[in-house]
C-alpha cells in the first residue's frame, strides 16, 4: 500500500478463436489441455518452448504507513532493519531513460513519521528481505533449475528490472536478484524507476486529474457503505479507538499485516477481527476502484497493462516498432488514457519500454499490493483476498515448436493451481496480432488450493 493512493489470466485467444482453456494440477506436466472454439486438439507442453517471462510482485514485510492511535503501541526495535548476509547484491538506480535516480517524494513523507522503537514507517525489515529472497530462490528453481531459461549468474543482456521509486522496493528487488541469481553477476545491475508524478505501476490517484476527479473522497464514503460501516464501528469499539479518529479497514489492515508477518504482540482484540478486517479492506479498496466503471479500471492499471501487453507481443514479433504497439483500448478510450496521464508524463511517453525489450528473457516489476488488486480484478483472476507481502503474479510466454502458435500461462502466488474454466474472454490483443500468429491463455491460476471467485466486470 502506498499512503496517499485511495485520498488468469484472461486475455483470450486472438482473431476468431474464442476458447475455453482448463487449468492443470502441476506446473510442469507433460500435456496442457486448451480446447478452442474450433475444436482444435490438446496442446503438447513438452512441443512448447519458454521464451519470455514477467513477474509482477509486491515488496516484503515492512513496518506500518500509519500508527494505530492505541495506548499501547507496538514496538519496532531498529535491530528488524538488519540486512541478512544473502541478500547483500550492488545495484545503480537510475531513471526510465538512464539518467540520475529521481527523487523519492514517498521515502520524504514516510520519514516523518517515528514509530515506537525508533523505525520509520514503511521500512522494508529483515523479514520482508527474507520473503523476496526466498521467492528469487522459488524463481531459480522455475528458470534456471528445472529449466534452463536463465543464466546462472546475472547477465543484464536478459533481465529488465523497473520498481517505484521507494526504497522498500529498490531493496524488495536487491533481495529477489540475490535469490535468483545468488548474488552471481556478469554485469552491473540497473533497477529503472520513474519519477512520482509519472508513475504508472500504480494506480496514480495524485496525479491523474481524470482518476482523481473519479476517486474524490470515495475512501471516506467507503466507511459509510451499508455492512462496512456497521463493522468498522464494532472493530474501533472493540480496540478502544475513538470513534472520531480518521482510522479506516485499509489503515486497520496495514497495522494487523506488518505486526503478524514480524510476530510482534498486538492489541487481543485487534487479532480477533484480523479476517473482518481483511475482508473489508478489499470491500474498501474495490469501493474506491470501482470496479464496475470500465475507464477507471483502464486509467487504474491500462498503462501498465499496456506496457506487459507489448512486451509479449515485442518477444512474438521483435521487428514491432514502439508507435505500432497500442493499448488494449481503442478511440476516445485511448485519448482518455494518454490525456489523463499526458500533463504529468511531459519527460517520459506514455508506457514507456526497455528499447532492448525483444532481446530480454525476464522482466521484473516492483510494485504494491494496490497495484495488484486492480490488475487482478482486470484479468478476472482477484481471489477477493488482500495480496500479501512478496506476493508474484507470473506470466512465461511460451511457443509451440511445431505449429509456432503462441502460449501465455499465468501463475499468481505461485502455487499449484486449482481446475478452472475460463468461459468469459477479453479480446485484448486482437488489434495486434490480426494477421499473424495467436496468442493464447492457458487458464492456469493459483489461489492457495482456493476456489476462483470471479467478479463480473465489462469487456473492454
Amino acid at each position: 500500500m502506498i499512503t496517499g493512493v485511495f485520498s488468469v489470466r484472461v486475455w483470450t485467444p486472438v482473431g476468431v478463436l474464442a476458447s475455453l482453456a482448463y487449468c492443470l494440477h502441476q506446473r510442469r506436466v507433460a500435456l496442457a489441455e486448451l480446447q478452442g472454439a474450433d475444436g482444435q486438439r490438446p496442446v503438447d507442453r513438452s512441443l512448447l518452448k519458454l521464451k519470455m517471462v514477467q513477474v509482477v510482485f509486491r515488496h516484503g514485510a515492512r513496518s506500518p504507513l500509519k500508527p494505530l492511535p492505541l495506548e499501547e503501541q507496538v514496538e519496532w526495535n531498529p535491530q528488524l532493519l538488519e540486512v541478512p548476509p544473502q541478500t547483500q547484491f550492488d545495484y545503480t538506480v537510475t531513471s526510465l531513460i538512464g539518467g540520475p535516480k529521481p527523487p523519492s517524494p514517498y521515502d520524504s513523507q514516510y520519514h516523518e513519521t517515528i514509530l515506537k522503537g525508533g523505525m520509520f514507517a514503511g521500512q522494508l525489515t529483515k523479514v520482508g528481505m527474507q520473503q523476496m529472497f526466498t521467492l528469487g530462490e522459488r524463481l531459480r528453481k522455475n528458470y534456471v533449475e528445472d529449466i534452463p531459461f536463465l543464466s546462472p549468474t546475472f547477465n543484464p543482456q536478459e533481465v529488465f528490472i523497473r520498481s517505484t521509486n521507494i526504497f522498500r522496493n529498490l531493496e524488495s528487488t536487491r533481495c529477489l536478484l540475490a535469490g535468483l541469481f545468488q548474488c552471481q553477476k556478469e554485469g552491473p545491475i540497473i533497477i529503472h524507476t520513474d519519477e512520482a508524478h509519472s508513475e504508472v505501476l500504480y494506480p496514480n490517484y495524485q496525479n491523474c486529474w481524470s482518476l482523481r476527479q473519479r476517486a474524490r473522497g470515495r475512501r471516506q464514503a467507503a466507511s459509510l457503505q451499508p455492512g462496512i460501516s456497521e463493522d468498522l464501528k464494532k472493530v474501533k469499539e472493540g480496540i478502544g479507538v475513538d470513534s472520531s479518529d480518521e482510522v479506516d479497514f485499509l489503515i486497520l489492515l496495514d497495522n494487523v499485516a506488518a505486526e503478524q508477518a514480524h510476530s510482534l504482540p498486538s492489541c487481543p482484540m485487534l487479532k480477533r477481527f484480523a479476517r473482518i478486517i481483511e475482508q473489508r479492506a478489499v470491500d474498501t479498496s474495490l469501493y474506491v476502484l470501482q470496479t464496475e466503471d470500465r475507464e477507471s479500471l483502464q486509467m487504474a492499471v491500462g498503462p501498465f497493462l499496456h506496457i506487459l501487453e507489448s512486451n509479449l507481443l515485442r518477444a512474438v514479433d521483435p521487428t514491432t516498432a514502439p508507435d505500432k504497439i497500442r493499448c488494449p483500448q481503442e478511440g476516445a478510450d485511448l485519448a482518455l488514457l494518454n490525456s489523463s496521464m499526458a500533463e504529468s508524463r511531459k519527460s517520459t511517453p506514455v508506457g514507456w519500454q526497455d528499447p532492448q525489450r525483444g532481446e530480454r528473457k525476464l522482466y521484473l516489476y516492483a510494485a504494491h499490493d494496490v497495484t495488484l488488486i486492480p490488475l487482478l480484478v482486470t484479468l478476472g483472476i482477484f481471489d477477493h483476498k488482500w495480496p500479501p507481502f512478496a506476493v508474484d503474479l507470473t506470466m512465461e510466454l511460451y511457443q509451440h515448436l511445431e505449429s509456432k502458435e503462441w502460449f501465455v500461462q499465468l501463475y499468481y502466488h505461485g502455487k499449484a493451481p486449482s481446475i478452472i474454466g475460463m468461459k468469459k474472454t477479453l479480446e485484448l490483443l486482437q488489434p495486434h496480432l490480426q494477421g499473424k500468429s495467436k496468442v493464447l491463455f492457458i487458464a492456469v491460476l493459483t489461489f492457495q488450493n482456493q476456489h476462483l471467485s470471479r467478479p463480473s466486470w465489462p469487456t473492454w
